[in-house]
């Protein structure tokens, strides 16, 4: 009998050490999926599952995991057959406490049910358990949490479907894999955040390359930023506008994507007008819409914002601006066709190719300026040398000047008139380009006409007309009008006049076949050539030489000298804000170059409110010196608490004190931050309110905050301006101040909503205040999450 014990303890004592073996097997294995699976996590979890169904001996194995937003769990992947009621990819579970497989995240621990069959739930009839019970066979059930960093991000769920219930060594087992599977999460989180960063420094580096390669030509780099912008961002089309020389439209010049009527390389928009674009041009800020069917241009059913929701299918729709020395030129537009905002990750990247853009388009205007220059200098030389070696005959020289003035401001023709010896007449005695034959040489202009040719030299005046077909004269059918249209081709037109002494003895003409206005530029340029003219007339080309390049100096060191001026003046004015101005305020100021910043404006900003409670009793019956003393070492701890915690402005009064965040600095977690602060607050106060009570002083600390748009700027009077904030935003900080027990942090409901993934809150009720309309539902901090 006791050898028979002896056996079968040696047989289980045996099978429990192949199972552990079995298992340890498993574990390796599953270690080894992990080691080659860096870059996706789907192996693993297929092992993980399969493993444990096997060494558990459940009919079906999930893995659950939690969605981005920590609303739902959901059912991610399984192993063994399918279920009735639940898909993966498809199923989710709200996280709420009555769902039983939720509570294993909410609750951050393992769950066993020995049988489902016999719960109150089956038995009260839910709809869920019942389901599971009868539907899916569900009877035995065992769920274990993956945790990350104190959070449970998901879980890892086995059923038996006879009443078997899982053991510890089941649970621990599953515990094991719970943390491969975080492991392999992890592994490829990494992985796909390294490779992330390395395709973003790689696309740089490519534009840079590009950048280095194109100095002549931008359209290679904005093409490539646009592509890494749409592969990178995860967009469905990109586009590049870039404003016009008048400032009065936006033309796309680059598209990534399908091109559709309101989205494709020259399509036009009103710079003035409501589109986004525009005004992130307008204003030179980002602008990020989540949602465009969401969005009031949407619902006023604007025909552009219509067409690229409904016919473009854009949802998401990102623009930021390209600036050059403070003022926006042109605009990157990111569009996604479903509901999913850009990450804060993914606006740094994106202004960062914005920089890029600049960079190449600014690298391009200033090696054609430098090119143009250089053209127009070796124009220059080549006419001097002309009028150098044509002392006896103007002719050489004026084909010359004629030749590079039209090829230089891109004309197809162009003449020079002189008038005659006894001003009655000017003739046109030089001609370039391919003419009609009717403006030949030799023709002539009575100087009492009212041609605009006679008209420029009488007058001594530019004229430049942007249209020629678009004038009175050609209107009314005046021959040498309608010949110039007609016959000629010409649309735009200038004139500049020869001058001697102020007075006009020629002209010379440029012509476009096309309606472009000559700019302000090209006129100053033919302006030179007409002086070249005269010089070779006169034959003075030495002395007016001398002249004009001594007025461009003269011209160049006024500017130099009004700069310099200017930013002496800047410094001054910016140094005197900080004698009447917070620090932080006057920094902002001072970094952004711009007084603007302290003009009233709207701006969300976390308030937070706090003061000593019991501290009007304690002035009455303390003395002064003590009072001061008091004040003295809660503002001393308060303020270094303040600036630890990058606050934008604070202001105090008696004990106390308002604290605003995010404005005019901006920050990303403007709640979170004026919450942390006040557990820091309250922490610091606890202490200096030991010290007071040994000294006979029962003094406490409540604190307010609240989240939401207020009125913000500078207000006060020269010499002593302050930045402040108002608003039923501010007021309801103070007034959950006032209302806040001694160590209590009270929220209002969007504030309570803007921390809860960092914070336990307890709801205390609708409470009236004062200058609060309506009840507020209040909301007090328990303590920070972690």
């Amino acid at each position: 009998m006791a050898e028979d014990t002896g056996s079968k303890t040696q047989d289980h004592d045996t099978a429990r050490l192949e199972a552990a073996l079995t298992r340890e097997a498993a574990i390796r294995e599953i270690l080894e999926v992990i080691r080659d699976n860096r870059e996706n996590e789907a192996p693993v979890f297929d092992a993980i599952l399969r493993k444990a169904a096997a060494l558990c001996r459940a009919p079906h194995a999930a893995l659950n995991l939690v969605d981005s937003n920590r609303k739902f769990l959901e059912y991610t992947v399984s192993y063994g057959p399918d279920l009735k009621l639940s898909k993966p990819g498809i199923t989710k579970w709200a996280l709420q406490p009555n769902s039983l497989i939720a509570r294993t995240i909410l609750e951050k621990r393992a769950i066993r049910v020995d049988d489902l069959a016999d719960s109150d739930e089956y038995r009260a009839g839910d709809p869920g358990r019942v389901a599971h019970v009868n539907e899916d066979g569900i009877r035995s059930y065992m769920a274990v949490p993956l945790i990350i960093n104190d959070t449970a991000i998901g879980n890892i769920g086995l059923f038996r479907r006879a009443v078997d219930p899982f053991s510890q060594d089941d649970l621990e087992l599953i515990q094991t894999f719970a943390d491969q599977a975080v492991i392999a999460i992890e592994n490829v989180r990494q992985f796909r955040e390294v490779q992330k960063r390395l395709d973003r420094e790689a696309a740089t580096r490519e534009v840079l390359e590009v950048i280095s390669q194109s100095r002549a030509d931008e359209q290679p780099v904005l093409d490539m930023i646009v592509s890494n912008v749409a592969r990178l961002c995860d967009a469905t089309l990109v586009g590049l506008s870039l404003v016009n020389a008048a400032r009065s439209a936006l033309e796309y010049t680059t598209v990534w994507g399908t091109r559709y009527e309101t989205f494709y390389e020259g399509f036009e928009f009103d710079l003035n007008g409501p589109l986004q674009v525009a005004v992130t041009v307008r204003e030179a800020r980002i602008i990020h819409t989540h949602d465009l069917s969401d969005d009031p241009l949407y619902l006023a059913r604007d025909p552009v914002r219509v067409k690229m929701v409904e016919e473009v299918g854009v949802r998401t729709m990102l623009t930021v601006p390209l600036i050059k020395d403070g003022v926006a030129f042109g605009c990157l537009n990111i569009n996604r066709n479903e509901v999913k905002p850009f990450s804060e990750d993914e606006i740094g990247l994106i202004e960062t190719f914005a920089e890029q853009a600049v960079i190449a388009i600014e690298n391009v205007r200033q090696f054609r300026e430098i090119e143009q220059r250089l053209e127009r200098e070796k124009a220059t030389r080549q006419v001097l040398q002309v009028i150098s070696q044509s002392r006896d005959d103007e002719t050489p020289v004026f084909e010359v000047i004629l030749d590079r003035a039209a090829r230089l401001c891109n004309a197809q023709l162009a003449g020079l008139q002189l008038v005659n010896e006894a001003g009655s007449h000017a003739r046109l005695i030089c001609n370039w380009g391919a003419s009609g034959g009717v403006f030949n040489p030799g023709f002539e202009m009575d100087m009492e006409g009212t041609n605009l040719v006679v008209v420029a030299i009488r007058e001594a005046r530019v004229i430049s007309v942007a249209d020629l077909k678009d004038t009175d004269l050609y209107r009314q059918g005046w021959k040498l009008r309608r010949q110039l249209v007609d016959e000629e081709g010409v649309r735009s037109w200038l004139i500049v006049p020869l001058l001697r002494d102020g007075v006009g003895f020629g002209s010379m003409t440029l012509s476009r076949k096309e309606v472009k206005p000559f700019s302000a530029d090209e006129i100053a340029l033919i302006e030179t050539f007409a002086e070249q003219a005269v010089i070779a007339i006169d034959n003075v080309r030495q002395f007016k030489a001398l002249e004009r390049r001594t007025a461009e100096v003269e011209a160049l060191n006024a500017g130099l000298e009004e700069r310099v001026a200017t930013q002496v003046d800047q410094l001054e004015r910016m140094g005197r804000l900080k004698r009447f101005l917070s620090p932080q305020v006057a920094d902002a100021v001072i970094s952004s170059g711009d007084t603007a910043l302290l003009g009233s404006h709207r701006a969300l900003i976390a308030t937070l409110f706090c003061d000593i409670r019991g501290f009007t009793a304690f002035c009455e019956r303390a003395e002064p010196e003590e009072t001061i003393e008091v004040l003295q070492t809660y503002h001393e701890a308060m303020g270094q608490l303040i600036a630890a915690h990058g606050a934008g402005v604070d202001h105090r009064a008696g004990d106390g004190i308002m604290v605003i965040f995010n404005d005019p600095l901006p920050c990303d977690d403007p709640t979170g931050d004026a919450l942390r602060m006040a557990f820091a607050m309250q922490e610091r106060m606890a202490d200096l309110a030991r010290g007071w009570r040994r000294m006979g002083h029962k003094l406490g600390f409540g604190v307010g905050i609240s989240l939401g748009y207020a009125t913000v700027g500078m207000v006060g009077s020269e010499g002593r301006y302050d930045y402040t904030a108002s608003g039923t935003a501010v007021n309801l900080a103070a007034r959950l101040c006032d209302h806040a027990a001694d160590g209590e942090i009270l929220l209002s409901p969007r504030a309570c909503l803007a921390v809860e993934d960092i914070a336990r809150t307890e709801p205390v009720g609708a409470l009236e205040f004062k200058g609060i309309h309506a009840p507020t539902e209040v909301f007090r901090a328990v303590a920070l999450k972690g």
